[in-house]
């Protein structure tokens, strides 16, 4: 799955094309480099994201197309 998606679909990122705009403007890194919007999601990757003065690492542990509220922070766990 596409980073950018994978952001929207998890509700780490609101919106897909937000998560896009993260992507190219380097605020999202892929375990420790900068990623683009199209990276493929594995899992067991270490995903930061910095969007103002929030930052957040987490890590894949699973990925769907489609996850209910309810189910999608259950698609990675918070590292820090």
């Amino acid at each position: 799955m596409r980073l950018d998606k994978y952001l929207k679909v998890s509700r780490l990122i609101k919106r897909r094309t937000v998560a896009n705009e993260a992507c190219d403007a380097q605020k999202v890194l892929v375990n420790g480099k900068v990623a683009r919007a199209s990276y493929d999601v594995k899992l067991g990757d270490i995903i930061e994201i910095y969007l103002g003065q929030r930052e957040l690492k987490v890590k894949v542990e699973q990925i769907t197309e489609h996850a209910l509220k309810e189910d999608a922070s259950s698609m990675y766990s918070v590292i820090s």
